[in-house]
């Protein structure tokens, strides 16, 4: 008899947490189908207000101190290039000159042992190498003469200088802006887009019930680079083009 009853206390507490369940899962079914979710797009178009662009030249010899006087001799012509190209001393900056000791491989092969070859690595001097920046910020005009002279280096091998040019770097200095108004854009986008998708469909949009945003790309324009899931963030190109998703999901009503 006890056995029974225990039995049946069993069986009547499994139905109720049962039907507890699919109870929930019936309420939840019932609650994404009363929501809608949409996508909304935010996009501009603008061009770099900020640029970088940099290059180095290298002197070589055997003595530490003669690969120093020569880079400062070799500084000094470099400078007087760019300063007779209409820029200005604080328009560019001169990085710390760097030393590297050089190496050459030597084989050296036993004429009485085949197949037996010794390798050794010979001292070579001394490399210096010293790189020269310009930059400009909100500064079109020194912006344009940067990107004129930077395909002029080759004139300097005249002077027996080869300088190696790195590749010009634009950015924009009111990113924070420019996400705010994408994010706006996008956000009104979405919800317009919500509107007329129910006002098809004869229904109306209730609560916003959550909302997430995409990740920030910057291309250039015209570009067709697929957006990268950490985000793009083109530095080649003077003109790009920003965009950014946002998603909402919201009830019907």
């Amino acid at each position: 008899m006890e056995s029974r009853l225990k039995s049946t206390l069993i069986i009547g507490i499994s139905i109720i947490i049962t039907a507890f369940i699919l109870g929930s899962a019936f309420k939840n079914r019932n609650e994404n189908l009363d929501t809608i979710s949409v996508i909304g797009l935010g996009t501009k178009d603008f061009v770099s207000d900020e640029i970088l662009w940099s290059g180095s030249f290298t002197t070589k010899s055997f003595d530490i101190k003669e690969a120093y006087n020569k880079m400062i001799s070799d500084q000094k012509i470099v400078s007087d290039f760019f300063l007779n190209k209409g820029f200005k001393k604080e328009e560019f900056t001169f990085g710390a000159v760097q030393f590297n000791k050089r190496f050459r491989e030597v084989r050296t092969e036993n004429s009485e042992v085949a197949y037996q070859t010794k390798y050794e690595q010979v001292f070579d001097g001394y490399e210096a190498t010293q790189t020269i920046t310009f930059s400009a910020k909100k500064n079109p005009e020194l912006m344009k003469r940067i990107e004129e002279v930077s395909s002029k280096t080759s004139e300097l091998i005249n002077s027996g200088i080869e300088l190696s040019s790195n590749s010009i770097q634009y950015t924009y200095s009111d990113l924070p802006s420019l996400k705010h108004s994408l994010i706006q854009n996008a956000s009104k986008d979405a919800s317009e887009r919500a509107q007329k998708i129910v006002k098809t469909a004869d229904g109306s949009l209730g609560k916003l019930k959550s909302a997430s945003m995409g990740v920030f790309q910057i291309t250039g324009q015209g570009s067709t680079e697929e957006d990268s899931y950490g985000g793009n963030n083109d530095t080649y190109s003077k003109n790009k083009t920003a965009r950014i998703t946002v998603r909402l999901e919201y009830e019907l009503e």
